[in-house]
């Protein structure tokens, strides 16, 4: 029990009252509720021994159709029942009604203990100053409160404010947790609604009533358009608690009402939660520009919450009042298409985030700070900037597109070391955007605006090791946003190398072919060739594609933009093989495709892994600490048959979650003693009665929820390492160990039970957790083997490698796997380890260990890439295959037409159609494109001249 989260024991006790089972039925179409309750009866027919209870909802009161309904579900077999109802022809989907749950902080913690019955969690904001401390400690530096004129004094709002510019005729939604009547703050309160079923629109909390007024406070702690039209959504109760129904109801008004910019100051790491996801992409395209936090849940990396962290959503992290990075602002990559893929590139933008001063409830003002308050100043300042269009313009040039647009190309880099996995594209500035808006024809662009692999530390992990030949892709994963509609269409891109280095590297693309709601992906692959073996230097090149939206109201002609941004890529000679290393990411499964609990299993506070177990993620730093010592660390996201182990010194397996196809498991036996190719294994924890104590019952999905496997899946991990007779035993061992003057945790891992005659292995003085008050014991935990040509070496815990764990570097292991891996490259076990191990003379047989056996309860097979059910595996997947795009060298022109781009903010990337065509498609003349270049130019200067007489 003393391994139960305070989040999991809360909701272990609510199971007792835990509501009906509510689930969102969603329809092919909008529909009455007098349309919808004749569907009903269908559905009830349709479903003879189930029991349908159609709920109440306050939107039922609406003269506006829906696309939905909450319906109570009573079955024997409550999962055979949902399949079936999915089956309805008049019914596209059934989810669970999930529930999430906030907490004011009113002090801060180092992190949340957000209950685990809403998936949808991140923390709120926070008050006072000596609070937010304690989030930057490790900055070794307190934070200063902001200058005591307002954040919209600080953004320079006041500029806008002598022109006329105010928010006028901007309809903003604030989605939080209500307002009360007639708050001296503002003066254009259009409409509270409440979706909670509470019957009040007051906010008990004042989270809701701080967020309006950073958007619209006309009094005291101005906002930053305080003439703006506000629509209060209560979406929250006095208890903070929702629903995913009460936020669709909600969405689908704002929708019908024609709201032009939301703010969403919630998130969480559930970006499978469909119902929510698919109505983000539909409000989005209904033109509505929606704003959210990326989260309080930094400074580790892959905590982006959703919906911040969608293609459509202006994702906002946040800055202190120096302009460096905050360390609660949560950091990317996103997590949506790993393994195999990468993440995209998020936060969006960051502005200010800590001591801002906002309306309190009652009255006066308050301070509060987090990336929910760092949301809604950016939704003001998308308010205000939108009042500077004319309004017979808005609907041309006004969208989530092409406002991202003008805030990330306006924004100013950090001053600090931050990356663009931290601050996105830097932070705001109003002003400049203002300018770039008051110019602005639709258009489409990618995001990042190059890929530059020399821009350190920006670009960092990307820019910490250079291509070679040999290596695998590096892979980028771009956004295209589409500035001309919802919907566009993208041709093949071209690729256009510089001169003479055509030879050097491939390049494929993979992208939407389709860009809907406005915007859509681009995956960049570099490869080294051959003839790069021995090259050290930079290639670059540009990349050209076109995009094309349906024409305009007043037009036939389809819309057409043409993107051009630069690719460079630092070269290195092809590095000795024993210094390769070959990370297997291809094997993690997290949170939220099913229960995998966190590895650390005295970490109370976070009982999930969510963070993506990746190597730009939660790994990050111990891919650092690699590269730093000299190796060359690649990513794999296929199995091991789509890899060749002549280009590797070692498989670094970490913390792995899937199973093992025995295609792979053959492969790497062969790789290792026939190629000399050396596998090093970091485990993890893996006990079925720690499992068990670790079951929930979830409120949004209605069932007892079981963790699918241990901190690791030590039984796959078995029956790879079988061949060399190393077997890990089932437990959950902790404590530290030390070898001379070195120092590491072991948090919660297993043991070595079984190794054969020549293994070395290592044993530190730890206690059992599954057996709570045991005494420390020796417990192997370290096994090192030479098998013909390569080496094996396990080590029991990943948690001393992983960010997640919050080690100081006093118990971190970095140095261990440093160790390990000279044993790995080498074969000599280094004199540190060789005066602890013992060197077996007959096997290691410890059969007071239990050997691990799979839990009943997991169905780990209904997320697994390998299972296809319990028994039985799916087929083993085909290779990652790229197309390689056809160089095509036309030199200097075209540097020369994307450096008019750059200096131009590419404004005149609408122009010319039938030229930049002939461009994209590689049949262009030198002549053609020195004018394109000149009109670029012109057009630059002609709108320089027009914003200089501007009085901004």
């Amino acid at each position: 029990a003393s391994l139960l989260s305070a989040a999991l024991l809360a909701l272990l006790a609510a199971a007792q009252s835990s509501a009906p089972h509510d689930y969102v039925l969603v329809y092919r179409e909008y529909m009455s509720l007098a349309e919808r309750r004749a569907a009903r009866v269908l559905i009830a027919d349709f479903s003879p021994g189930v029991v349908l209870e159609f709920q109440p909802r306050a939107s039922d009161e609406l003269p506006f159709p829906s696309d939905f309904d909450v319906v109570s579900v009573t079955a024997p077999l409550l999962e055979d029942a949902i399949a079936h109802l999915s089956r309805h022809p008049r019914v596209r989907a059934v989810h669970a009604n999930r529930k999430f749950t906030r907490r004011l902080q009113e002090s801060v913690p180092n992190h949340d203990t957000s209950d685990c019955d809403g998936r949808r969690q991140t923390k709120w904001s926070w008050e006072n100053e000596t609070d937010t401390r304690a989030w930057t400690a490790s900055r070794r530096k307190l934070l200063r409160a902001l200058p005591q004129e307002s954040i919209t004094d600080s953004l320079e709002a006041e500029e806008l404010w002598r022109l006329g510019f105010s928010g006028q005729g901007v309809r903003v939604g604030i989605f939080d947790t209500g307002l009360r009547e007639n708050h001296p703050h503002f003066r254009n309160v259009a409409s509270r609604t409440d979706w909670t079923g509470e019957g009040s629109v007051d906010d008990t909390v004042g989270h809701g009533t701080f967020v309006a007024g950073v958007v619209a406070s006309s009094s005291q702690c101005l906002g930053f358009a305080p003439d703006a039209e506000l629509h209060v959504f209560r979406v929250f109760t006095s208890q903070q608690t929702s629903y995913t129904s009460w936020f669709l109801d909600a969405l689908n008004y704002a929708i019908f009402i024609h709201i032009d910019v939301i703010n969403l100051s919630i998130g969480g790491p559930d970006f499978l939660d469909e119902p929510f996801v698919d109505k983000v992409n539909e409000l989005t395209a209904s033109r509505v520009i929606l704003v959210s936090a990326i989260g309080n849940d930094g400074p580790l990396f892959g905590t982006l919450n959703n919906p911040a962290d969608m293609n459509n959503v202006l994702g906002v992290g946040g800055i202190t009042p120096e302009a460096h990075m905050a360390a609660f602002s949560s950091r990317g990559m996103t997590l949506w298409e790993l393994p195999a893929g990468m993440g995209r590139f998020k936060p969006d933008v960051v502005t200010y985030s800590t001591n801002i001063r906002g309306s309190h409830f009652h009255h006066g003002c308050r301070s509060l700070s987090g990336t929910s308050v760092a949301s809604p100043v950016v939704a003001g300042v998308v308010s205000l900037l939108a009042s500077v269009v004319p309004l017979e313009d808005r609907s041309r040039l006004i969208n989530p597109a092409s406002v991202k647009q003008v805030l990330i190309e306006s924004a100013k880099r950090l001053p600090d070391a931050s990356t663009i996995f931290e601050q996105g594209q830097g932070r705001i500035d109003l002003i400049e955007a203002a300018n770039l808006l008051m110019g602005y024809a639709p258009r489409a662009s990618i995001v990042p605006p190059s890929l530059d692999t020399t821009d350190c530390p920006y670009m960092g992990p990307y820019c910490t090791q250079p291509l070679h030949y040999g290596s695998q892709p590096l892979i980028a994963n771009m956004t295209i946003l589409n500035g001309m509609g919802a919907l566009g269409w993208v041709a093949k891109p071209a690729w256009y190398p510089d001169p003479g280095v055509a030879s050097l590297i491939d390049v494929g693309f993979e992208y939407s072919a389709v860009l809907w709601p406005w915007a859509g992906h681009l995956v960049v692959r570099v490869s080294a060739r051959a003839s790069a073996v021995s090259f050290s230097g930079t290639v670059q090149g540009v990349v050209v594609l076109n995009v094309t939206s349906p024409p305009l109201a007043d037009s036939e002609e389809l819309q057409s933009s043409t993107i051009i941004f630069r690719v460079v890529i630092t070269i290195a000679p092809r590095p000795p093989r024993e210094f390769r290393i070959l990370w297997d990411q291809r094997h993690s499964l997290s949170y939220p495709s099913g229960f995998f609990p966190r590895d650390a299993l005295r970490d109370v506070v976070d009982p999930l892994d969510w963070h993506g177990d990746h190597p730009y993620t939660n790994f990050r730093t111990t891919l650092a600490a690699l590269r730093a010592a000299g190796y060359y660390v690649d990513i794999l996201g296929e199995s091991y048959t789509c890899f060749d182990a002549r280009e590797y010194g070692t498989l670094l397996i970490v913390d792995p979650e899937d199973y093992f196809f025995q295609e792979e498991i053959d492969k790497l036996r062969s790789d290792v003693d026939e190629l000399g190719l050396s596998v090093v294994v970091f485990a993890d924890w893996y006990s079925r009665a720690i499992m068990a104590r670790l079951k929930f019952f979830d409120d949004n999905t209605h069932n007892w929820w079981y963790p699918e496997t241990g901190g690791a899946n030590i039984i796959a991990l078995n029956e790879l390492l079988a061949t060399w007779g190393i077997m890990l035993a089932e437990g959950a061992f902790s404590g530290n160990y030390a070898l001379g003057n070195r120092q590491a945790a072991y948090l919660s891992g297993s043991s070595i039970r079984k190794a054969p005659v020549g293994a070395a292995v290592i044993s530190a003085l730890l206690t059992d957790d599954d057996r709570p008050n045991s005494r420390s014991e020796l417990t192997p935990i370290i096994a090192m083997l030479k098998s013909g040509a390569g080496r094996v070496v396990v080590h029991g815990d990943s948690g001393c490698l992983d960010d997640a764990s919050r080690l100081t570097a006093s118990g971190r292991c970095d140095w261990m796997l440093d160790m390990l891996l000279s044993f790995a490259r080498s074969g000599e076990i280094p004199t540190a380890l060789l005066q602890v191990a013992n060197q077996l003379q007959e096997p290691l047989a410890l059969s007071a260990l239990p050997q691990p056996e799979p839990a009943p309860e997991s169905t780990l097979h209904l997320y697994s890439r390998v299972l296809f059910n319990r028994t039985h595996t799916r087929p083993l997947p085909g290779c990652q295959r790229t197309v390689w795009a056809r160089p095509l060298v036309v030199g200097d022109d075209v540097l020369a037409l994307l450096d008019a781009h750059e200096r131009g903010r590419n404004v005149t990337q609408t122009v010319m159609h039938a030229s930049v065509t002939t461009i994209a498609e590689g049949g262009v003349s030198s002549s053609a494109l020195v004018l394109l270049a000149l009109f670029a130019l012109l057009s630059v200067a002609a709108i320089y001249i027009h914003l200089r007489r501007q009085s901004w």
